[in-house]
């Protein structure tokens, strides 16, 4: 089967409908197209379809399936600037830097690693008299509920594993970024087989009823714990299987035998990548006393040469909060800051008359532990650097808070930076650079940052049912 290119017109136009929710660009309030909005009578068709599909895509090898997730990720490549445009436009993101080029790039990316893990039966025991082995069959149907900040991405991180191991998949994205969703989807479905992906464009009552569904065997969730909370009782009833990914305030240390200078970039793109909205970005820096104003001065200088605007113009390389309700949360926090008598050296002071949603980098210095700033999940383009005397202090205030994605360690000696790491409560925990991801690596949160892993082999696992068979 050869893989079709299509331009970006006519792939925005296989995607809107005719009476649909308007869809503005966060960077020039324009007008993008209009979203299909559809209920949950729609929800249990697709439901239906998924369960009738199933039993065939589940009854492919893994070869097959990894065969099939292969010729997806050639559809992405080949439809990839026409993806990113539209990503550019709905979510913000400029299409260069590590924005919209390179989400769609790394969902391709993704399909092909996730294709070719391996999970082979695995022998327990066999001692002569007992022989058992392990496998994982498929759950079913997969509920993928996915976010706003890196629609395409994340929903591939969901879609990737579920098909690889059988099951079928109806995803639901965000009301914010729904184009780009029925984009990606409509350019995998041209390569997969029918009634394997289907893709739910509704409103919240409509996430709602995936969450309760009977007919969905699995629910993903990648969002704020607010809302990860409310899939967990909802779906109690059915005993449903959940991975959820939830909210997340990282914290970084950084340790006193640095370069200031050779790690202010690493410490932006960990806070700022996305303009800021990454579950797993650095969101509270914690900087000893004795290079606290060096890493500062390095921090505003590197920060000041990082160009902001709108995602289509080549240059810009960060861009506007994705929505107005967005925007309000990071202003806020900020004048809070700014109140409790916080230094901002630079950014803090937004334009709010003028066309999109852009909130200056900000970076905001002598602030009190206890400012909503660090404590609460900003979110958006805006980092506290909390100053310390004492490590013990730093460790304890990095635990302090009841969430735990991600976290980092900055220290010219790797062996005192996993001692630390070591002592810190979070899913991972990175030295010398904050937030990245790898497809073979294992990734999940502790305490309220969720439960279960995504990635590598034990991301497959969770997308699996364990069956032991013994004699």
């Amino acid at each position: 089967m050869s893989t079709s290119t299509s331009t970006y017109q006519e792939l925005l136009s296989a995607v809107v409908a005719e009476n649909g929710r308007p869809v503005h660009d966060p960077a020039t309030d324009e007008l993008i197209g209009t979203a299909p909005v559809q209920d949950v009578a729609r929800l249990d068709e697709l439901v239906a379809a998924a369960r009738a599909a199933q039993p065939a895509w589940g009854a492919k090898s893994h070869a097959e399936r990894s065969e099939a997730l292969m010729k997806a990720a050639d559809a992405i490549e080949a439809n990839a600037e026409p993806l990113a445009t539209l990503l550019s436009r709905e979510q913000g993101k400029p299409l260069n830097g590590p924005n919209a080029r390179f989400e769609v790039g790394a969902c391709a990316a993704w399909l092909r690693a996730t294709a070719s893990f391996e999970l082979e039966e695995q022998t327990l025991v066999d001692d002569g008299e007992t022989h058992a082995v392990l496998n994982y069959r498929p759950v079913g149907v997969v509920g993928a509920i996915g976010p706003w900040n890196w629609p395409m991405m994340i929903t591939v991180w969901q879609i990737a594993p579920a098909l690889r191991m059988g099951n079928t998949v109806v995803v639901k994205p965000s009301e914010y970024t729904t184009l780009s969703v029925l984009a990606l989807c409509h350019v995998l479905n041209s390569a997969l087989p029918e009634g394997v992906l289907s893709v739910i464009a509704g409103e919240r009552e409509v996430g709602a009823a995936v969450s309760t569904h009977e007919g969905i065997d699995k629910i993903m969730f990648t969002g704020s714990t607010a809302t990860g909370s409310k899939i967990i009782e909802a779906s109690a009833n059915n005993i449903t299987r959940l991975t959820l990914e939830l909210g997340g305030n990282d914290a970084g240390i950084v340790l006193d035998d640095v370069d200031p200078a050779a790690i202010a970039e690493g410490l932006f793109w960990g806070a700022f990548i996305n303009t800021g909205q990454t579950c797993a970005a650095l969101k509270r820096l914690y900087v000893p006393d004795a290079i606290y104003d060096d890493v500062c001065a390095a921090l505003v200088e590197f920060a000041g040469k990082m160009p902001m605007g709108v995602g289509l113009e080549e240059d810009n390389v960060l861009g506007p909060l994705q929505n107005a309700a967005q925007f309000k949360i990071v202003d806020d926090l900020v004048e809070a800051a700014k109140a409790s008598g916080a230094r901002v050296l630079m950014g803090g002071e937004p334009d709010r008359d003028a066309p999109g949603n852009f909130y200056p980098t900000t970076l905001v210095a002598d602030i009190s532990p206890d400012a909503e700033l660090v404590v609460k999940e900003q979110f958006g383009p805006a980092l506290p650097i909390i100053r310390y005397t004492d490590l013990e202090d730093a460790i304890a205030q990095a635990n302090a808070l009841d969430v735990g994605l991600g976290a980092s360690v900055w220290s010219a000696d790797r062996d005192r930076a996993k001692e630390v790491a070591a002592r810190i409560q979070a899913g991972t925990v990175w030295i010398n650079s904050h937030g990245g991801v790898d497809p073979r690596i294992p990734f999940g949160g502790v305490k309220r940052s969720g439960y279960g892993v995504e990635f590598g082999v034990e991301g497959l696992k969770h997308l699996g049912v364990p069956q032991v068979i013994n004699g």
